[in-house]
């Protein structure tokens, strides 16, 4: 997604108007414009200048979005990406209107109102007051030229926008109150007292003037909570490391960390930030990694781990090698997930944002249907005027165009401050609605690697004797049960004896000479058939079995020595994570290639609502594939082969210490790799998405009831009408409360369970189908497959894809008639031939 800077609006409107121009554009495949963060993400193969001169045609400036940002840039640079540069300029505009009204309003108000004291030379001259009136409003028209010059320029390019309603509202009320005094100063001129009088009430140069502040002070105000829905981004961004200390000939330089190298030697001390992603090649420390993590607990460093950028260096001195430097370190691309997400649109505003695009033309409409109706029911032109005005000031397209990207922006953010990483506002979205969580054992339930759980000598031998003897016997050996014994050995600082002739025996177990002894390991079946086992013996290999453990057996000279048992054991928030899943009504499944006995014993320590062992890797597809038929489903996996399953998934939810290919294919991710972060990010979907509803609802709700109010709709029943400055307040203050609305979500804990509630589930009904089968050339790898399923399926008739880089082959499963013309052009884009279509 190639992301730009777009200048010139103001209102949903007109981000409604530059997508549609975009989308126009040969090439591009999709478009998202974010009113919040005045940003456009494009994805397809237009070049930057067609898309930006798209976007000039349609009234709007756009530049290319820098990486500096993500790169690491100079201290001067991040503090002019930072900046709030609308709020002061606002605030300015804010002071010099209001100074100005507050003279405008004595004049017009205070003396004819309460009968406040005027200068000599206006005391009996209404003409004088008038034009006095008349120059402060044009002060003030002259500060918020903004308004005028935009609202007009929209108005030419056949797009009106918010600012043209502004702009059409005080210059209506501004012109017929030059109107008034020409004629009051003809009426003068005959002596007609009365006529006088009667114009002087007819002067609304105070609601122009009044206009034009109150919604200059709602912008500021939205301004300044806009501001603060980034702050979460804005943090991040400020963590990336302004130096670094590398080692160049010898010798120790400090450097613009966006000048370091791969394959570059850099020192960190305590204390200091970790510049770029590495490798430690010397020394040990605790590192804080909170900034990426949300984890406050520091992590051991030694030799070999890997270190990010941006966290910090406690205790030691650390010497490491860069890895990734750049944009491709673990926080430039949090930055730019985070970033994405808000430059992308959640289905839910699809609504909002087809009234946008027609709510100011109507709302012009209406204000004229207003004045031409009072002006038929016989009222005088100035209260005519004053509804149709009313309507214009009154209309807030702003509400609904900032109603779901502000949620959007302060809910991933809030995800970014705990770990919790959602790429899309369509992925923040739809963690919420999911009704089904299908797991991964190994790594996503389990740990991912074995421990030794049980130890059980036999008759006459002790546990550091059985111990010393496993691990002696283990030493030499690469198997990952081995590591397990291994690692217990070391962790009890257990003695081992050096063993010769140490043979492999494939698929049974190992042999050696330890003190000149022989010493045999291996599985039950193996040690059974060269020494006799004894019923207690065969008694606990059943009870270690079933509850999902490996024994391993263990004798020397001919007598059995004991067993040791190893498992894949549970993550300690495991079984609490399930837990909080099935009460928000969640159903869990556990996933695992594991025989049924090892699966059902780690699904029932878990707690999952049911087990399907036995899964071959490319089987996790298919089992996602029929649990969608019951609901939302949530793949939640590590490794290269839960890619398939994450990419079906309704929701792809990848363990940040898993693989790239995993994280690559999915929606969210976990960068603490804890399994209770799934409960939490569905969570704060859930809470995200009643903030959206909350926004919409205020939105429509108030445009529904200020509008028909303005128009004087109820003034026949009941005599209720409203004056256009109110109206401008009004509307100053709607998209102000639509912000601060979204903001309430930086106060939710998503990890507090407390307020869980169960939703039930949707079931999918069952639709007809058809199939039809592409053949691709150019796909040469996995992650290919990924790219045309994931284009595929983002038609939405399509709804599965079965593609394959070793036949060439995409099958499509469609739930409507689709023309080849569409899936052709969506694998296309993604830089692939399609030969034939069957």
């Amino acid at each position: 997604m190639k992301q730009y800077n777009v200048t010139g609006m103001s209102c949903a409107a007109c981000s409604a108007r530059v997508e549609k121009a975009v989308s126009q554009v040969n090439g591009v495949t999709s478009c998202s414009v974010s009113l919040l963060t005045n940003s456009m993400g494009v994805e397809g193969n237009a070049s930057a200048a067609d898309i930006i001169a798209a976007v000039e045609a349609a009234g709007y400036g756009a530049s290319e979005k820098g990486a500096s940002a993500a790169k690491g840039s100079s201290a001067s640079e991040y503090d002019e990406q930072l900046k709030d540069k609308e709020t002061p300029l606002l605030k300015k505009r804010v002071i010099a209107s209001v100074a100005f009204l507050a003279v405008l309003m004595y004049f017009s108000m205070g003396h004819m109102m309460w009968g406040w004291p005027l200068p000599v030379f206006m005391a009996d001259d209404h003409i004088a007051m008038g034009l006095v009136q008349l120059f402060l409003t044009l002060a003030i028209m002259e500060i918020n030229r903004k308004f005028f010059i935009s609202g007009f320029k929209a108005l030419w390019h056949k797009a009106p926008n918010m600012d043209t309603l502004v702009a059409l509202g005080s210059a209506a009320a501004f012109g017929y109150s030059v109107y008034a005094l020409f004629a009051m100063s003809n009426a003068q001129l005959r002596g007609d007292s009365e006529a006088v009088m009667a114009y002087m009430h007819e002067l609304y140069f105070e609601s122009a003037g009044t206009i034009l502040t109150l919604i200059t002070v709602g912008k500021m105000l939205e301004a300044r909570s806009k501001g603060r829905t980034t702050d979460a981004l804005k943090s991040l961004m400020r963590l990336a490391p302004k130096t670094a200390n590398v080692i160049r000939n010898g010798e120790e330089i400090t450097i613009p960390a966006e000048q370091v190298n791969k394959g570059d030697i850099f020192v960190v001390r305590p204390g200091e930030s970790i510049p770029v992603d590495g490798i430690v090649a010397e020394g040990r420390s605790a590192v804080n990694e909170a900034a990426l993590t949300g984890e406050s607990i520091p992590v051991d460093k030694d030799p070999g781990d890997s270190v990010s950028a941006a966290t910090i260096n406690q205790s030691g001195f650390l010497k490491c090698e860069a890895v990734r430097v750049g944009e491709d370190t673990s926080l430039s691309k949090i930055i730019q997930m985070v970033s994405d997400a808000a430059a992308t649109k959640a289905p839910v505003a699809k609504a909002a944002d087809k009234v946008s695009g027609i709510f100011v033309p109507a709302v012009i409409v209406i204000a004229a249907v207003t004045i031409a109706v009072w002006l038929l029911a016989g009222q005088t032109v100035g209260f005519a005027l004053a509804r149709g005005i009313s309507v214009l000031v009154i209309s807030c397209p702003c509400a609904l165009g900032l109603a779901t990207p502000v949620a959007i922006m302060v809910g991933s953010g809030m995800g970014a401050k705990n770990g919790i990483l959602f790429k899309t506002a369509a992925s923040l979205e739809s963690a919420g609605k999911v009704s089904i969580v299908a797991l991964d054992k190994t790594g996503t339930i389990t740990k991912g690697e074995p421990q030794i759980t049980d130890i059980v000598p036999a008759e006459g031998v002790s546990e550091e004797e059985l111990l010393r003897l496993a691990y002696s016997l283990e030493k030499k050996s690469e198997h990952p049960l081995a590591k397990a014994v291994v690692a217990l050995a070391e962790e009890r600082k257990s003695g081992y004896d050096e063993a010769e002739d140490f043979e492999i025996l494939a698929g049974n177990g190992l042999k050696a000479l330890i003190g000149g002894k022989e010493a045999v390991g291996g599985s039950y079946k193996f040690i059974g058939s060269i020494t006799d086992l004894d019923k207690r013996a065969a008694k606990e290999y059943e009870r270690l079995s079933g509850e999902g453990k490996t024994p391993l057996f263990f004798m020397q000279n001919g007598r059995f020595a004991g067993i040791l048992a190893a498992a894949d054991v549970i993550k300690e928030d495991s079984p609490q994570a399930v837990k909080e899943l099935q009460n928000m009504g969640i159903k869990v499944v556990m996933l695992t290639g594991d025989n049924e006995r090892t699966a059902k014993a780690v699904g029932a320590q878990a707690g999952v609502d049911e087990v399907i062992a036995g899964v071959l890797p490319g089987g996790k597809e298919d089992v996602v594939k029929e649990l969608k038929k019951q609901g939302g489903v949530a793949m939640v996996g590590d490794g290269i082969n839960d890619a398939p399953a994450l990419t079906r998934a309704d929701v792809g939810i990848a363990i940040g210490a898993g693989t790239d290919a995993a994280i690559d294919a999915a929606d969210v991710v976990l960068m603490k790799s804890r399994l209770s972060d799934v409960p939490a990010a569905i969570r704060l979907s859930r809470a995200t998405l009643r903030n959206i509803h909350q926004n919409l609802f205020w939105a429509f709700f108030y445009n529904a009831v200020g509008i028909p109010l303005a128009a004087g709709v109820w003034i026949p029943l009941f005599g209720w009408q409203l004056n256009p400055m109110f109206g401008a307040a009004a509307m100053s203050l709607s998209s102000f409360c639509v912000v601060t609305n979204a903001l309430r979500l930086n106060l939710i804990d998503i990890y507090n369970a407390g307020k869980d509630r169960k939703i039930k589930a949707k079931h999918k009904k069952e639709e007809k189908t058809m199939t039809k089968t592409l053949k691709i050339e150019g796909m040469m790898c996995g992650h290919c497959e990924a790219a045309v399923k994931k284009a595929l399926e983002a038609i939405a008739t399509v709804d599965s894809a079965e593609v394959s880089h070793e036949k060439g082959t995409a099958v499509v499963t469609l739930s409507a008639e689709t023309p080849d013309s569409v899936l052709k052009k969506a694998v296309e884009d993604k830089d692939y031939t399609v030969t034939e279509i069957k």
